[in-house]
């Protein structure tokens, strides 16, 4: 998935810190990188094992962790979750198997495998194609002992928000609208959107739309969002999890011709410690049942109620009867 988006943005970080934080992090729950989680029993306090899901320090990740440490409990696990800085240091431990899962981003992950193998110049395997999306990730991940297990319907990918009224007065619904509305617009995002395929360019090659300059305000930040609520900017680029864009009368305009890559959301599991099937049917309930809507609505808990992200996964899981109350 393109790095302009503010998700790819905080789990990306810098390399040159991640070693540096890949011996001092600490979990949610106090855990280092350095000790495992699991304990000496996997089969202790007599459920089916201890099992440790892994996150990356925002919101979304944070929830989603969250709600597989529900439905796993809920099956006979002792689970607990482990967040870490980002993807880069979450990866190689799910690999060596210290974290046994983690919610993942089917485009997202497969083209950072597919970097990690073949380099920055390598041929982009993700795309806006769910199936094909998933199957390139799959054999990215097998060979590095991961097992993805069955994307949902809740995706997490790019998205362009433009004013409830601006979209009124134009009769915008989709981006092909905005396109052939022929509108000069100003799009308020990170300064990388003016090179990013899935940004300016790829709005001029596959919609028409006439972008007249980036405003570098960053990606689905409060200053992007009030500027096109304000109209010093017609466009902003957000992604289709936000949960504020209510709060500055904003909407999505739909990607009709799939300009964005597939980035829903799935687990992937250390095959070897926790690729059996009980897991994955486990999950698979929590998978088929969360929505895009929904996830907005948890992101919203936590970031404007100030929810904890563990109380708003339980009371979700509880109203999907997903587990017990």
């Amino acid at each position: 998935m393109n790095s302009t988006t503010r998700r790819a943005r905080r789990m990306a970080g810098a390399a040159a810190v991640a070693v540096a934080l890949t011996a001092g992090l600490a979990a949610c729950g106090g855990d280092s990188l350095e000790d495992d989680g699991k304990g000496s029993d996997k089969a202790g306090d007599g459920k089916k094992g201890s099992l440790v899901v892994g996150s990356a320090r925002f919101t979304e990740q944070k929830v989603l962790a969250e709600l597989y440490v529900g439905v796993l409990e809920e099956a006979g696990y002792d689970a607990q979750v482990k967040t870490v800085q980002n993807r880069e240091i979450y990866k190689p431990e799910l690999k060596k198997g210290s974290i046994d899962i983690a919610p993942e981003y089917a485009a997202t992950l497969a083209e950072f495998l597919n970097l990690e193998k073949n380099g920055p110049k390598a041929k982009t395997v993700a795309s806006s194609d769910l199936d094909a999306t998933v199957s390139a990730l799959e054999k990215l991940a097998k060979p590095q002992g991961l097992k993805v297990l069955p994307a949902g319907d809740a995706v997490d990918q790019n998205a362009f928000a433009v004013s409830k009224e601006y979209a009124e007065k134009h009769k915008l619904k989709t981006l092909s609208d905005l396109g052939k509305s022929g509108e000069k617009v100003r799009i308020a995002a990170g300064d990388e959107c003016e090179t990013r395929p899935f940004c300016a360019p790829g709005l001029k090659k596959k919609y028409g739309i006439d972008v007249a300059g980036i405003d570098p305000k960053g990606v689905g930040t409060t200053q992007s969002k009030q500027a096109v609520k304000n109209g010093t900017d017609q466009l902003v680029l957000t992604t289709t999890t936000d949960a504020t864009l209510k709060n500055y009368d904003l909407v999505i305009l739909q990607d009709d011709k799939k300009l964005q890559n597939a980035d829903n959301i799935l687990p992937v599991v250390n095959a070897k410690e926790a690729g059996g099937k009980e897991i994955a049917d486990a999950l698979a309930k929590l998978t088929k049942t969360l929505t895009t809507e929904d996830l907005i609505e948890l992101n919203r808990k936590v970031d404007e109620e100030r929810q904890k992200e563990a109380d708003v996964a339980k009371e979700y899981l509880e109203s999907k009867h997903l587990i017990g109350s």
